[in-house]
């Protein structure tokens, strides 16, 4: 365990993490026994807004330690761990390629602020397996300048799901590309499979396939918003991460119906999503009340099909392509 909160953390050493491997090609790490992070107060640093008890807001960490992170590093597998209460991030891998994380059992409390499970940025060719993870934030998290990403048999809990982003902050180039999450249970989460960009930025996300996911009580399961913002105040821009070639196939479970529209595909104004694919969607309200009213997905400038109806129906949904279009992805 690392020391217990940012009072007993050495004055000489990073606040951005705690465990690092730099340039670890060929490294696996495994294990039984428990990473405890001491991470509670951390968690309470006066910074980002989250969740708190009762509903309540509470303002979260600054610089916080992530518990576990690669950097540069090769070939890595990490197989087997049990973590749980981090600061910050769970286990991060910036710069890598050939990653496979197999086995890891995750835990921290539904208010712990940005403990994502496995985050990956500027990594390609990685695979997520076998786990499960229940935390605060992001169960994964998979940052710009990835591709080549498989993410399967996994269960999330009381978080964020799984999320690609969020992408182009401060007006950045982000590109994302060929995803594949499959077979995925996502539990009590405010999220389950969403696409959240900053406006302002450019590049883009595409080849991304959500397939197979089961979801229980999650509020916002279907999500792509190119309106990201975190608090209030964040003026409209005209660029955008282009979100082209995505497909949710096999999507069943329950939603929260005070939390709105099961489905939000909320797109940039000047640069439209495209080629969208529904096929075998079916999300209900929670709660067994079969005579529900099925909340209306929500659309704004998002074109694709619907292969089978799905429920609820996804009519918002503009055929064909958009009169203009940028160059498709040339920029990535």
């Amino acid at each position: 365990m690392p020391p217990d909160g940012p009072a007993s953390w050495p004055a000489t050493d990073s606040r951005k993490q705690w465990i690092v491997f730099y340039k670890a090609d060929r490294l696996t790490l495994a294990g039984e026994g428990t990473i405890e992070g001491n991470g509670e107060e951390w968690w309470d640093l006066p910074c980002k807004p989250h969740r708190g008890p009762n509903g309540s807001t509470l303002r979260g960490p600054c610089d916080s330690p992530a518990l576990i992170r690669f950097f540069s590093s090769n070939d890595v597998t990490v197989c087997g761990l049990r973590i749980e209460n981090s600061p910050q991030f769970h286990l991060r891998f910036d710069d890598c390629e050939r990653v496979r994380v197999d086995g890891l059992f995750v835990s921290s409390p539904a208010s712990s602020p940005n403990t994502d499970g496995v985050h990956v940025e500027n990594t390609k060719s990685v695979q997520i397996l076998n786990s499960r993870i229940y935390n605060g934030d992001d169960c994964v998290s998979i940052g710009a300048g990835c591709s080549d990403v498989h993410v399967e048999n996994i269960t999330c809990g009381h978080g964020h799901g799984i999320s690609i982003g969020s992408l182009g902050v401060h007006n950045t180039h982000a590109c994302v590309s060929n995803v594949t999450v499959r077979n995925v249970r996502i539990l009590d989460s405010d999220n389950g499979v969403r696409i959240k960009t900053w406006q302002g930025g450019a590049g883009a996300v595409s080849a991304v396939e959500f397939t197979g996911v089961q979801m229980q009580n999650v509020k916002n399961c279907i999500v792509i918003d190119q309106y990201y913002c975190l608090g209030h105040g964040c003026a409209n821009q005209t660029s955008a991460v282009r979100v082209a070639g995505v497909a949710y196939r096999d999507i069943h479970g329950t939603y929260n119906p005070q939390a709105g529209a099961p489905i939000r595909l909320a797109c940039s104004d000047a640069v439209a999503c495209t080629d969208i694919t529904m096929s075998g969607v079916e999300l209900l309200p929670a709660g067994g009340d079969d005579g529900a009213l099925l909340a209306d997905p929500y659309c704004w400038n998002a074109y694709g099909v619907m292969e089978t109806l799905t429920l609820p129906p996804v009519y918002c949904l503009l055929e064909g392509s958009p009169e203009s279009l940028q160059d498709p992805l040339t920029s990535c």
